[in-house]
């Protein structure tokens, strides 16, 4: 698969027009509904290739856009989600300079 294709498993006869939030390949049991002692063998079933992991990564990209950015009437939530992840991403890489910052009481 060459980026930019359609995956190999979307046939526009039987699925209609492509949906990039979709996943055509062969449905599988939700991790919600895994129990403990299937879980090796689910687990096992994933592709575990770089394509694979971007495709997923896609995949959760437009269902977020469709969900929260791209409905008639899109409300604050997008943009609070952004600031907070932002918020949230820039704490953790700073986390080693702000901890050098703390007030200590030395008595």
């Amino acid at each position: 698969m060459t980026y930019g294709d359609y995956p190999k498993e979307y046939d526009a006869s039987k699925h209609g027009p492509y949906d990039p939030a979709r996943y055509y390949g062969k449905p599988d049991t939700p991790f919600g509904q895994v129990k403990l002692n299937e879980l090796g063998a689910w687990l096992s079933r994933r592709q575990k290739t770089p394509s694979a992991v971007l495709g997923a990564c896609s995949r959760a990209w437009w269902r977020w856009q469709h969900k929260y950015v791209q409905p008639k009437k899109v409300s604050m939530a997008p943009f609070y989600q952004v600031l907070v992840g932002s918020m949230t991403f820039f704490y953790f890489i700073n986390y080693g300079k702000i901890t050098h910052h703390r007030n200590y009481k030395y008595h």
